[in-house]
């Protein structure tokens, strides 16, 4: 089959725009790193004053809101518009990092701790753990992108629907995890934080400094959902292809 060059020049596009994302979002780490991190960044988090907390929040949000909004634009379908966010979120993700190596020396290693989202607790882990659920996004895109330019739906089912959703949980909890278990041992902590005009973000994190990521539990959280895209591309496979004719679409 020959390829399908608008996919290929659509894909292009979001993977340039995804790249100037992720340097985007390096450089306001860079400033904000500067200012609470001096010294470098480093566990136990550095409490941050509630205006900047919020507008931290916000600008994480409007970022996903843009990256959701590429995806919604470039796509030509449902499946298409939501593996593009995907698409984007990932390669957005993964230029981050190279962007902080390359512009901070940061991270040490794949190995090294970061902090990957702030609600409803931190969310912490290696930062191979988010590059392989960001190869994970990419995977599964470009197998619906395939399905599609075969003249396949490229569409999930209710049952693959919820093994992604079931797998993206226990992976967002492997994530907490070792939170949980900080909050577990620290009955002073509270384990949440706030943006009252009272209360600094992370101001109850002061002492965490995290300890142990649990690989099991995000492994079975991979495990599920490259079943589930196992799973959609054979069932895909198995469906007869649409042929487009000059007369119209026929099977």
């Amino acid at each position: 089959m020959k390829p399908d060059y608008p996919i290929i020049k659509t894909l292009l596009w979001l993977t340039l725009f995804s790249i100037a994302m992720g340097y985007l979002e390096t450089a306001v780490v860079v400033y904000l790193r500067k200012l609470y991190f001096a010294d470098g960044f480093r566990f136990p988090l550095s409490p941050v004053s509630p205006d900047i907390a919020v507008t931290e929040f916000w600008r994480e949000a409007c970022t996903i809101i843009m990256l959701l909004g590429a995806g919604i634009m470039a796509g030509r379908n449902g499946a298409q518009k939501f593996v593009f966010f995907l698409y984007c979120f990932a390669v957005w993700d993964i230029f981050y990092y190279v962007f902080l190596k390359v512009l901070l020396g940061w991270p040490e290693s794949l190995f090294t701790w970061d902090v990957l989202f702030l609600i409803p607790v931190p969310w912490v882990g290696p930062v191979l753990a988010p590059c392989i659920v960001a190869v994970t996004m990419i995977l599964f895109t470009l197998v619906t992108v395939r399905l599609q330019s075969q003249g396949r739906s490229g569409v999930t089912n209710w049952t693959e629907r919820g093994l992604l959703l079931t797998g993206v949980a226990v992976i967002l909890v492997s994530f907490m995890w070792d939170y949980f278990q900080f909050v577990a041992n620290n009955p002073e902590a509270k384990g949440m934080w706030t943006l009252s005009s009272d209360q600094n973000l992370f101001s109850e994190a002061r002492n965490y400094m995290p300890e142990h990521f649990n690989w099991l539990l995000f492994g079975c959280g991979e495990f599920i959902l490259l079943g589930a895209i196992t799973l959609f591309f054979m069932r895909q496979v198995k469906q007869p292809q649409t042929v487009r004719t000059a007369a119209g679409v026929r099977h």
